[in-house]
This record gives structure tokens, C-alpha cells and sequence, in this order.
């Protein structure tokens, strides 16, 4: 509770996770609609992701999440934005070591639902609330990854704005995110289904206008990590 930037006076937490969301009030997330949103909201989806994450990181080398290059010092906190089923979280965790914390956040009940049942231990916790509007004080984590979730979000800049503000001096960050460099500006012409694409700059430059530093991009063909420190 003490990460918490306005702890409840009332935590709602019977499902294995605390739930920060209001859907009726203020706290109720701003989020995209479409196909793949309902994919996601959906307990298949949930099991579907997981397993496809799974497989991914089995045989392709874009989807290997840099922990090590996280740099996590033993004792740390981890916060995994847009986590899912929890499996980024649940690695976390392993690197944050006995005395340390692994935060996954999510919006989605059934993805949460299943990181619950599946990776929640000692050291991995998740909650329910909204990346725009991350609900942690300011410079209270060591490390944040976020893998291929941006494009789901309606505001990404907020997304990326709260993600540096939580992060701690001497931080890291490393994101995932869908690119299709030029052609991106078709792209936002088509139908949306509820995702979008990034220039190969866009995401890079939102972290410097942050404050980031030492902002590095590497491209695997539609798929772009960004890595970056605070100072």
C-alpha cells in the first residue's frame, strides 16, 4: 500500500488482485473498442495471449524480454504495465528476488483473473487500474516493461507520461510496441479494430520530451523495442 499514490480506504482485492477501478465514477478507464479488445476482455483471449506469448519467445528473438538489461537491483520493484496473464510479471518477480515486488497492471478482469491463478507468488502482485492513470507515487519503481499493449491504449503519450513519472532516478525501461515505420500514416487511415501502429520515432521521442535519456530503438521487421534510463 505504500506505493500507492491514494491507497483505498475500502480495498476491494476477493479475486486474488486489488481493483482500483470505479466503472461508475471518475476512475472508470477510457479504453479503445473493437475486435481485438473484446479478444483480450475475453477469458479465451486471456488463455490465448498467454500461450501465443509463450510460443513467441520460444522461437522468435523480438519477443525476448530484456530483464537482464532492466537491470533490477535485489529488493526492487518491477511494475509490469499492460501485463495480462501475468507471465512478464511472473519473470519479474524471479528478478526482484526474495525482498523485492513485481507489480502487473491491467484493465482487463479475466486476464487478471488468469495471472491470479497461473503466476501470483510471494513477490508478484497485480492490480486492476487504468496505464493512463497509473496509481503508484512518483519515482517508486525500479524497472518498467511494457509489451505490446501501447497500441491498446486510446492515450499512449499518458500511458508513457505516467511511466516515467513513476519510475525511479536510475531507472530503466524497456517497451514492445507494433511499428510499420512510413507506412504507418496509411495504417491510421484503415480501420482500426482497436489497435494502431507507431512511426519508427514516435515512441522514442515521447520518452525524451519525458525526460528519458540514453534512448535506444531496434526494429524486427513490424516490431520495435525501446529502451531507455532515467537520470
Amino acid at each position: 500500500m505504500t506505493l500507492l499514490s491514494d491507497p483505498p480506504s475500502d480495498p476491494q482485492a476477493g479475486r486474488g488482485y486489488l481493483d482500483l477501478l470505479d466503472e461508475a465514477g471518475d476512475l472508470a478507464p477510457q479504453q479503445n473498442t473493437g475486435a481485438i479488445q473484446r479478444l483480450w476482455a475475453s477469458p479465451f483471449g486471456a488463455m490465448f495471449y498467454d500461450d501465443a506469448q509463450a510460443i513467441a519467445r520460444r522461437m522468435l528473438e523480438a519477443w525476448q524480454h530484456p530483464i537482464d538489461w532492466l537491470g533490477i537491483p535485489a529488493g526492487g520493484v518491477a511494475l509490469d504495465v499492460g501485463c495480462g496473464p501475468g507471465s512478464i510479471t511472473a519473470s519479474l518477480a524471479r528478478a526482484v528476488g526474495a525482498d523485492g515486488l513485481a507489480l502487473g497492471v491491467d484493465v482487463s478482469e479475466p486476464m487478471l483473473a488468469r495471472a491470479v491463478r497461473v503466476q501470483a507468488g510471494a513477490q508478484a502482485a497485480f492490480l486492476r487500474a487504468d496505464a493512463q492513470r497509473l496509481p503508484l507515487r512518483d519515482d517508486t519503481v525500479d524497472a518498467v516493461i511494457s509489451i505490446a499493449v501501447l497500441q491498446l491504449i486510446p492515450d499512449p503519450t499518458a500511458a508513457l507520461r505516467e511511466m516515467a513519472r513513476v519510475l525511479k532516478p536510475g531507472g530503466r525501461i524497456a517497451l514492445m510496441v507494433p511499428t510499420a515505420g512510413s507506412a504507418s500514416r496509411l495504417w491510421k487511415l484503415l480501420p482500426k479494430a482497436g489497435a494502431r501502429v507507431f512511426d519508427d520515432d514516435e515512441i522514442a521521442d515521447t520518452l525524451e520530451r519525458h525526460g528519458l535519456t540514453s534512448v535506444r530503438v531496434k526494429n524486427f521487421g513490424t516490431i520495435q523495442w525501446v529502451r531507455a534510463k532515467r537520470h
